[in-house]
C-alpha cells in the first residue's frame, strides 16, 4: 500500500500517521491489489479536516470529514471509505465477472473562445483554443456498475464503454438524484 499523508496548517505527529495508517490497514484487506491512498490533514480556524482519496483495483473512493477533533474526524472519514468499499464490493459480488474488460484510451479537449460576444462571422472565422486535455481509461462496465462508479467518485459524469453494445457511453447524476445515460445514436 503507498500512503501518502500530507498536513496543512498543523504539525504531523507520529501518533496521527499510525492511526491513519491502522484505519488504512483494515480497507487494504478489501482490495486485491495495491491501493494509492492520498490523506490531507488540515486545520482551517477551528475545524479539523480529514480527507481520503484512494486509488485501487482501477476505482477511486473520496471521503472529506470535519470536527472539532481530528481523530474523530479521521475515524469518520475512515467510515465513510468502510462503507463506499463495503457498498462497492456487495455489487461486485452479486454480478459475474466479465472475461473481456478491455480498457481503451479516450481523449477529450476543452474547448474556450476568446471573445464570447462574437458575432456569428466571427465565430465561423475564429479558431478554436483547448485549454485543457486529458486522456482516460475507459474501463468496460454495464450501467449498473457505472452508476456505482459514479456514486463513489462523487463526480459529475462518468465516461465508460458499455459492456453490453461495446459503444462509448455517459452516464451522469442529475439534480433530482436520479442518474441519465447518454448513448451515440447512428
Amino acid at each position: 500500500m503507498n500512503i501518502s499523508i500530507s498536513a496543512r496548517h498543523m504539525d504531523m505527529t507520529d501518533g496521527l500517521k499510525d492511526h491513519v495508517e491502522s484505519g488504512l490497514e483494515r480497507i487494504k484487506d478489501h482490495f486485491d491489489r495495491v491501493i494509492d491512498a492520498d490523506v490531507i490533514l488540515s486545520v482551517e480556524r477551528n475545524r479539523h479536516i480529514a480527507e481520503f482519496n484512494l486509488h485501487a483495483n482501477g476505482l477511486r473512493i473520496n471521503a472529506k470529514e470535519s470536527s472539532d477533533d481530528l481523530y474523530a474526524s479521521i475515524d469518520s472519514a475512515l467510515t465513510k471509505v468502510n462503507r463506499q468499499v463495503g457498498k462497492f464490493r456487495d455489487r461486485i459480488n452479486r454480478h459475474k465477472p466479465r472475461s473481456n474488460k478491455e480498457i481503451q484510451d479516450f481523449e477529450h479537449q476543452i474547448i474556450q473562445f476568446e471573445d464570447e460576444h462574437l458575432t456569428t462571422h466571427q465565430e465561423e472565422a475564429q479558431d478554436h483554443q483547448v485549454v485543457h486535455r486529458e486522456k482516460l481509461n475507459l474501463q468496460t462496465m454495464n450501467v449498473n456498475e457505472a452508476v456505482v462508479q459514479l456514486e463513489l467518485l462523487h463526480d459529475e459524469f462518468l465516461v465508460f464503454s458499455n459492456a453490453d453494445t461495446q459503444q462509448v457511453n455517459v452516464v451522469y447524476s442529475r439534480k433530482d438524484g436520479t442518474y441519465g445515460l447518454i448513448e451515440p445514436q447512428f
